[in-house]
């Protein structure tokens, strides 16, 4: 490691709407170096995606638990080879991001846990893995998330500052990104987690695709003001918040399924104006990122609120970057980051006392 040539990492990820393991191949020297070679989506099983829902929601046994555990890395072994198979990597990968599932996270506890068997997914493919990323930043007294804003900063280097990326999952957080490689991170509160559980339940179908639901709707305005006035928007930055930290923040009682889902983006969108009173200064874009970057009447609602303080919205796919596979990327990154000891992440990222390389390595 001493010459710091990059290395071929790959990266994963199952995010908070538990549809599937993102897997991602680059070439990188933690640093600046990134190419991105391969990657994919491999969706779960049906019952998979209901299993780390229920989880997520309620205690469970712990026998059952640990079988989850279990099924779920082997889930990742297998979506790591069906994505290797179909693009053959040009040498042997040298390490494995593997953040696992968060199943909890209790920020203001110092607790986040994240379901994965780093030793049976390191035995299954051979190669060396990097895993429990957030409990070392926790340690030092930080949130455990988020942890793409050093990516982000590399990955950005050259576009205009300051800047914002706004990343859409489950819940929404942002990296600002400022002149003189100033950055910050947060989470802002909901992302796309409520509006799919909504969805579900008032159609049926696990997500609002294309927005067809939410673009039929009106927006409850006096619901989601008092929303806003929900404890979390009241902690300092840095702060993080579990999936289902905003279950009970809003209320929808009584709304068409239409009518909700509208209300639910306006709730996501006013969220991360609300976390901008907060930065240094107000960014001259924002680029969106995550799942909630393919949402056009959501896209539509940051565009038409941020103007208003002379703010472009662009998805970052305008950038050449990956909406669907960024964070996968992210974790490979961060891995070859724990193999030379740098910074995973900062004071002003996660609320740290000081900088921490967090991960632990299976080999």
């Amino acid at each position: 490691m001493a010459d710091h040539l990059p290395l071929l990492a790959l990266g994963l990820m199952s995010g908070t709407s538990c549809d599937g393991v993102d897997v991602a191949l680059i070439e990188t020297d933690g640093e600046q170096s990134i190419r991105f070679l391969a990657g994919d989506t491999v969706p779960y099983q049906r019952t998979t995606t209901e299993r780390l829902l229920e989880v997520a929601r309620r205690d469970i046994p712990l026998n059952h638990l640990l079988r989850l555990e279990r099924d779920l890395t082997q889930d990742h072994a297998d979506a790591v080879r069906q994505v290797l198979a179909e693009h053959d990597p040009p040498r042997e990968i040298e390490i494995v991001g593997f953040p696992g599932h968060t199943i909890r996270h209790l920020s203001a506890e110092l607790l986040s846990w994240q379901l994965g068997d780093a030793s049976l997914l390191a035995e299954e493919l051979g190669i060396p893995v990097v895993a429990d990323f957030r409990r070392r930043d926790l340690a030092a007294g930080g949130e455990g998330a988020p942890l793409a804003p050093l990516y982000h900063q590399a990955l950005l280097l050259h576009v205009d500052k300051p800047c914002l990326v706004l990343n859409l999952g489950g819940v929404a957080n942002i990296t600002w990104l400022g002149l003189g490689g100033q950055t910050m991170a947060t989470d802002t509160g909901p992302g796309c987690g409520l509006l799919d559980a909504w969805t579900f339940a008032e159609t049926g179908f696990p997500f609002d695709r294309d927005g067809q639901l939410a673009i039929a709707g009106r927006i409850d305005v006096s619901r989601v003001r008092a929303a806003l006035t929900w404890p979390f928007f009241e902690k300092l930055l840095p702060k993080s918040a579990d999936r289902h930290e905003f279950d009970d923040a809003i209320d929808l009682e009584g709304l068409n399924p239409a009518d909700g889902a509208a209300t639910l983006c306006e709730f996501t969108v006013e969220a991360v104006l609300h976390t901008m009173e907060h930065l240094p200064a107000i960014p001259r874009t924002v680029w969106v990122t995550g799942g909630g970057a393919k949402h056009p009447y959501l896209m539509q609602r940051l565009a038409a609120r941020f103007a208003f303080i002379g703010v472009e919205v662009g998805n970052i796919r305008q950038l050449g970057l990956r909406p669907d596979l960024l964070e996968a990327e992210c974790f490979a990154w961060l891995a070859v980051r724990r193999l030379r000891g740098l910074p995973l992440s900062l004071p002003t990222t996660t609320g740290c006392r000081h900088a921490t390389v967090g991960g632990v390595l299976t080999m």
